[in-house]
């Protein structure tokens, strides 16, 4: 006993997104990556744009040496 199956053959069509769309995606993802390279990099306190505290320090501290920044 043969069953025969219909070929169906489906090709996928590309998504296309209008260049506008994809630079403001662009800018969106490079500010946060850049604000989260500060935060976790850069941040140490006494240069923080937070003032005087080190809440942002110590709450990264395991991460900061786990990604290679030196802190103390």
């Amino acid at each position: 006993m043969s069953s025969t199956h219909p070929s169906s053959t489906t090709t996928a069509t590309p998504v296309v997104v209008p260049v506008s769309t994809a630079a403001l995606w662009l800018v969106g993802a490079l500010f946060l990556a850049l604000a989260m390279y500060f935060l976790v990099g850069v941040d140490q306190g006494a240069v923080s744009v937070f003032g005087q505290n080190s809440n942002i320090h110590e709450f990264v501290h395991d991460a900061r040496h786990l990604l290679g920044f030196p802190c103390h």
